[in-house]
């Protein structure tokens, strides 16, 4: 099939949920060609202890594949584990495995085999008990394709929250919203708006810092004297900004029923209400990368891996979104 595009699809800590999530996802046909880069032998152990008949068929570069994968059959890029896997039990001999699946899918990307990346979660802990420095997904895919600046965004159903600030101290919080910080994230938020998900001219809701967006200066002036002069500046340069608005009311249907994306200052301002909204159904995307990148919006669950009692809500909407962004960039 002609408009048939692969995408890469790593599981992250094989003692978690993510090889479940992938097999689970496996017993429906899918949109496109998912390449799940992953060690074979992991992925045939977790489908016998979960019982399920998932034929895996095995690719790479020599043999990429044209269509989608048949319902219960999965693409498997082996990539050899350090150790086998002992379900629910985490292992530092694995870390480098988990790293080595995300640099191939992630160069993958930049050569051009894949049109973008779904991530599984990973278990930071055990990465950096291996003695390799390692902060996170979004990081790692930073450094791997050379760029300085990328931005959170989550999203789910009707609503898109991009974030600021991310994993700060709320103390911290009102130093680091600069006006070149400001300006960076929004004109990243704009452009991938625009390029990766086809919206013309997005229309985007930004919340002040403080209650009532500072209430006229009596309850904090960073809007006063950071964030709406950066705006301003920035809707000069084309972009349509709304705000700064108080958050506990911008999100309401009356501010949301013509919004693209919403801008919060700080994590706990934004996710708490999509996280409500979307709970299980939801997806991390990483903003300015030059590939498409998303993610399940939980973790690692140890304790749930190989039980078959987990939603795949949240892997489903990764993948949907990765297959909207990409069509997006392939429109003329």
């Amino acid at each position: 099939m002609s408009d048939c595009l692969r995408f890469a699809l790593t599981p992250g800590e094989p003692a978690g949920i993510g090889p479940d999530l992938c097999l689970l996802l496996a017993r429906k046909r899918q949109a496109h060609a998912l390449i799940c880069v992953a060690s074979t032998a992991l992925m045939k152990e977790r489908a016998k202890e979960l019982e399920l008949d998932i034929r895996l068929i095995e690719t790479g570069p020599d043999n990429w594949p044209k269509q989608p994968a048949p319902a219960n059959s999965l693409y498997v890029w082996d990539t050899p584990l350090g150790t086998p896997v002992e379900t629910g039990h985490l292992d530092q001999a694995n870390a480098a495995y988990v790293l080595q699946t995300l640099t191939r899918a992630g160069q993958g990307c930049l050569d051009g085999n894949f049109a973008g990346l779904i991530t599984a979660p990973v278990h930071k802990g055990i990465i950096n008990e291996a003695g390799i420095a390692f902060s996170g997904h979004t990081e790692f895919l930073a450094e791997l394709t050379h760029t300085e600046q990328v931005v959170m965004m989550l999203a789910t159903r009707g609503l898109r929250v991009a974030l600021v600030t991310t994993h700060l101290p709320l103390k911290d919080v009102a130093d680091a919203i600069t006006t070149e910080r400001l300006q960076r994230v929004t004109r990243i938020l704009h452009a991938d708006l625009r390029d990766k998900f086809g919206i013309a001219v997005p229309r985007i809701l930004v919340c002040g810092l403080n209650p009532h967006a500072g209430e006229g200066g009596h309850l904090g002036r960073e809007e006063i004297e950071v964030i709406e002069p950066t705006l301003q500046q920035l809707r000069e340069e084309g972009l349509n900004l709304i705000g700064p608005l108080p958050a506990d009311t911008l999100f309401t249907p009356k501010h949301l029923e013509h919004c693209d994306a919403v801008l919060a200052m700080y994590h706990d301002q934004g996710l708490p209400v999509l996280k409500y909204k979307g709970f299980g159904a939801a997806v991390n995307v990483t903003l300015g990368l030059p590939i498409i990148r998303t993610s399940v919006d939980h973790g690692t669950a140890l304790d749930l891996a190989g039980t078959g009692k987990i939603d795949c809500g949240s892997l489903q909407v990764a993948l949907e979104t990765a297959y909207e962004m990409a069509q997006s960039c392939n429109r003329p």
